[in-house]
């Protein structure tokens, strides 16, 4: 079997110690977290495990490999394909997204211009977090999200804390939602017109405009576009019958979606947290929560056995608690 696309971006040393983990870790690898003389760090399934310079997986960071300068250096020339400069706007939000929707976080020192972060230099830790499909986890919930007077989806909002499986789950809804695969025998209606948001390029992975990741056949993808002003062009371009967007939390996210809710397209976002009670302690969820927007909540819990659920309906009732499936507790727990 070939190496996956995102392990050209490392190091040689680095994608040597990787190639010699556990085929079961090596393939459920969620991130891999580089910091200049610190441990070299792995996490899958909710566990981390630093790696030795032999290969080897170790609790003690004292044992582990340290990457250096160098190791830091060569990555980012790798992540930037040689081209530093090219990448102002990336530096600046802290991140960058590489093909496949892998995204690699940056933390180093910021350099502020008038106020505000401009870019960042002397970068000293990266984040490399994997992407992957996980088809069919999103079939368990998808018909209990489905108006079936309307013939459509009803107004989403899915929480959780970070790394529990937001974005792998609006990837497969929009697969779902897009092809008309409802999973409920009593849904007849043909697929809708969907229009994801992509402003990290994570969701569809896309490369050069076109998805790496099945999202659909009646899919259309404003990517690396600000969320806000991405679903007004999304609205104005493209009539989607539903808009789905990851990470909502800013105030021009809020109004946005507002806008889509008047011209009667449907939502399903993602924001983080814990809690539907926790709306009303966030500015800008608070608006879109006092009166409702959402119709349907889902809260997503990781544990052992896989991803869990909750739902809660507009007034925050809860109405179910369940699991995301076998195949999705299979590939994703």
């Amino acid at each position: 079997m070939s190496n996956p696309s995102w392990l050209s971006v490392f190091p040689d040393q680095i994608r040597s110690l990787l190639l010699q983990l556990p085929s079961a870790l090596f393939s459920g690898l969620e991130e891999i977290r580089i910091r200049e003389g610190r441990p070299l760090e792995v996490n899958a399934a909710g566990r981390h495990y630093y790696l030795t310079p032999e290969g080897g997986l170790t609790g003690d960071p004292a044992a582990a490999y340290k990457p250096g300068k160098q190791d830091g250096n060569r990555l980012l020339d790798l992540i930037t394909n040689h081209s530093l400069y090219t990448m102002e706007e990336e530096l600046r939000k802290g991140f960058i997204t590489i093909a496949g929707g892998h995204r690699i976080g940056l933390a180093g020192r910021t350099v502020l211009s008038g106020g505000r972060v401009e870019h960042l230099r002397d970068i000293s830790g990266f984040n490399v977090r994997i992407a992957r499909e996980v088809p069919g986890i999103g079939d368990r919930i998808l018909p209990q999200l489905l108006d079936f007077k309307h013939r459509t989806v009803y107004h989403t909002l899915i929480l959780s804390p970070p790394q529990q499986g937001k974005t792998t789950l609006i990837r497969d809804l929009a697969r779902g939602i897009s092809s008309g695969a409802w999973g409920h025998p009593e849904a007849k209606w043909p697929g809708l017109k969907v229009g994801i948001i992509d402003e990290r390029s994570e969701i569809a992975g896309s490369k050069r405009g076109v998805p790496s990741f099945d999202v659909g056949p009646r899919t259309d993808i404003m990517d690396g576009c600000p969320k806000a002003e991405g679903i007004m062009m999304m609205l104005r371009s493209m009539s989607p019958d539903v808009i789905i967007v990851d990470e909502i939390g800013r105030p021009e996210d809020a109004d946005a979606l507002a806008e889509a809710l008047h011209a009667g397209v449907k939502v399903i976002a993602t924001a983080h947290g814990s809690d539907v009670n926790e709306l009303s302690l966030r500015p800008a969820l608070s608006r879109l929560a006092d009166p409702p927007f959402f119709e349907m909540y889902a809260v997503l819990r990781r544990s052992e056995g896989g991803i869990a659920y909750r739902l809660w309906d507009g007034k925050r009732r809860g109405i179910d608690h369940s699991g995301l499936g076998a195949k999705g507790r299979e590939r994703y727990g």
